[in-house]
């Protein structure tokens, strides 16, 4: 699959939304009631007003670094007078909780949710609703409750692309069994079970023996890392012929975890997720094998343009929504993209050719020898 591909899913044009055009906020836009009905009424049929963006964590890179500006971005090319009220819950449910209510107290008239937890997201998105607000349920599916619209990528996918590039490195190293150690994400989240769900198959299948296998609070890298050196203990390091890690923070920590073990991640392939910049060096460097490419800015961008349509009380561009998702409580219409495993051999053709980071970014003063090696930027 090439990027191009990818990344036509999210990027159809904005012309094909373009409704009408944005108008003045005036007082009556920050009523919590009427929701995108009212925006659709405003004179002259364009919409403006606020729109709530809550992200669930920091630790995390590209939450801040990716998503929050890439949605902005797009939210100000489609409706400049529309304002964004943005929230990082850090974590902590109860606080994104808070901060959902403060949003529409404030008068949002869309909601762009990823939830700390899935399942207890589900009371935020049925306030919303008592304000006529619709909700849309950004990277993880928030469950059993009347979510809008839901964005993400094939999180199943995710854990099979993991799953399989280390099980192919793994025959390749002459140890098709492992026994490896499995690092998942956190229990709250929804894509964590789907990573799981997805890896797992993959192992069974290709029978590599998971001798240790833990669910990561917080998706915390400090705790990964306590989570490997258990690992270690218990299962030895002699033994360990990889690490599956649910992402890049947990990979991070794994690897952390081996060299204070006195192990070399070079030769014991370690999976992960994301793209983070650092993931990204590890790789060129050797310590991380892989890697999953989600391309954020078109997700980032698709959940602007479903949140302008809400606004305006239409629909979105036809093509946009591709599938459809069971939150439990009913089959959520979706915007699904593609992720793409990504190993030393590719990072010039998808991370560089898209723009995610640039070779300037990725081959610092460290890494330039390992980037010559890898042919990255040339």
């Amino acid at each position: 699959m090439t990027m191009r591909t990818i990344l036509s899913v999210a990027a159809i044009g904005a012309g094909a939304l373009a409704i009408g055009a944005c108008g003045d906020d005036d007082d009556g836009s920050t009523s919590t009631g009427g929701g995108a009905t009212q925006a659709a009424t405003q004179e002259g049929g364009g919409a403006s007003g606020k729109i709530a963006l809550l992200l669930p964590e920091s630790k995390t890179a590209r939450y801040e670094s990716q998503d929050r500006p890439g949605f902005e971005r797009k939210m100000k090319e489609l409706c400049p007078d529309c304002e964004i009220v943005y929230s990082n819950a850090d974590q902590d449910a109860s606080k994104q909780q808070s901060q959902a209510e403060a949003a529409l107290t404030e008068g949002v008239k869309v909601m762009v949710l990823d939830p700390v937890d899935s399942a207890s997201a589900a009371a935020i998105v049925n306030r919303a609703k008592q304000s006529d607000v619709p909700v849309i349920s950004y990277d993880r599916l928030i469950l059993d409750a009347p979510v809008d619209y839901y964005i993400s990528f094939d999180n199943t996918k995710v854990g099979e692309l993991q799953a399989e590039s280390l099980s192919d490195k793994l025959e390749e190293d002459g140890n098709p069994t492992g026994p490896i150690v499995k690092i998942n994400g956190a229990p709250t989240d929804n894509n964590a079970k789907l990573f799981k769900e997805g890896s797992n198959s993959v192992f069974e299948q290709r029978g590599v023996e998971i001798a240790k296998q833990y669910d990561t609070p917080d998706w915390s890298p400090d705790k990964a890392q306590q989570e490997m050196e258990q690992a270690i203990t218990a299962v030895g390091k002699d033994r360990i012929k990889g690490v599956y890690a649910a992402n890049d923070g947990t990979a991070g920590g794994a690897i952390a975890a081996m060299k204070s073990a006195g192990m070399d991640p070079k030769q014991i392939p370690v999976t992960g997720q994301d793209a983070e910049l650092a993931a990204i060096q590890r790789i060129v460097a050797g310590e991380q094998y892989m890697t999953v490419y989600k391309a954020i800015k078109p997700e980032a961008e698709a959940a602007a343009e479903l949140a302008f349509a809400l606004l305006q009380g239409g629909e979105p561009p036809a093509g946009l929504v591709n599938g459809e998702e069971d939150n439990g409580q009913g089959m959520v219409p979706s915007v699904l993209l593609e992720p793409v495993a990504v190993t030393v051999d590719n990072i010039n053709d998808t991370i560089v050719a898209d723009g995610f980071w640039t070779a300037e970014q990725i081959c610092t003063a460290e890494y330039q020898k390992a980037c010559e090696e890898a042919g990255i930027g040339g």
